[in-house]
């Protein structure tokens, strides 16, 4: 019975990644680590990697935790227990980093900011939420995001705050990031030269340029990956139609180039590609 009920809760968790129930990197990987918990073998921890093939954090959070499976069979339970220190180790790890993370992002806000972010990242939720709390005034701008309309999630996650958001249809994008002194975005995946966000990115990166908008991917070094993978969702969340000579597309994700950037806001800092590469590629060696 108690096997039913973990498989039962392992499935849910699955269920929800893939639906994007659950949204948000961070959020994913806390999920994933949590699902493998329940059922920490080989098979399992494919079933969760392949839920979302685009969130490195996922998969070295469950790489890092595997890394502990070679205890003999004699000795379950306590294999299990290691496993959930590595865990509560990983997340620990995650949870320093995002409030070292958020604490440089704040800085560079300053008071009756414009401040332009796309689709819905906790990193930068968190920044803004946190340079609220510092009494700063500013003013978001953000866009719906089609088709699942994350952005409103982002709208209404600020809205709680009590920080006044601005939110436009992603096709009035320019309109709305001419305005801002800053733009924020997520961060999905790292790579040694790209950075893989929500769609739209890389073309509000190079507006932000023409624009001369600062821009800055957010996120933790555990999101960094030699290669991104980058799959296409069921056009049938774009629109549900039936015809045949019609074919939806649904890509996901983009890839930003990281020298585009003005920098790169994480746990290290506000750096540049180079040296943000170095310093990630440094801790996952030691993970």
């Amino acid at each position: 019975m108690k096997k039913k009920v973990q498989n039962s809760k392992f499935n849910k968790i699955l269920s929800d990644i893939k639906s994007i129930k659950i949204q948000g990197a961070e959020n994913v990987a806390k999920a994933g680590i949590k699902a493998f918990l329940l059922n920490p073998t080989k098979p399992a921890a494919k079933q969760i990697l392949s839920t979302r093939p685009t969130e490195p954090l996922l998969q070295n959070a469950i790489r890092s935790i595997q890394k502990f499976t070679t205890v003999s069979k004699d000795f379950k339970d306590y294999k299990h227990k290691i496993q959930e220190q590595a865990a509560k180790k990983f997340l620990k790890n995650i949870e320093i980093s995002h409030n070292k993370a958020i604490e440089y992002g704040a800085s560079l806000i300053k008071n009756d900011m414009n401040i332009y972010t796309h689709c819905h990242s906790s990193t930068v939720i968190d920044i803004l939420k946190l340079a609220k709390s510092q009494k700063k005034k500013f003013v978001v701008y953000t866009t719906e995001v089609e088709p699942l309309l994350q952005g409103r999630q982002t709208a209404k996650d600020l809205a709680k705050a009590k920080i006044k958001i601005i939110i436009a249809p992603d096709l009035a994008a320019e309109h709305s990031l001419s305005k801002c002194d800053l733009f924020l975005f997520g961060a999905d995946a790292f790579t040694k030269t790209q950075v893989a966000n929500k769609i739209g990115t890389s073309t509000l990166v190079r507006l932000a340029k023409i624009h001369k908008v600062p821009a800055y991917a957010c996120g933790i070094s555990l999101k960094y990956t030699k290669k991104i993978t980058i799959k296409k969702r069921s056009g049938k969340e774009v629109w549900d139609e039936r015809i045949k000579e019609i074919e939806v597309l649904n890509p996901p994700f983009d890839k930003t180039k990281l020298k585009d950037l003005t920098g790169i806001i994480s746990e290290f800092g506000i750096l540049k590609q180079k040296e943000f590469v170095k310093k990630a590629r440094k801790k996952l060696i030691n993970l």
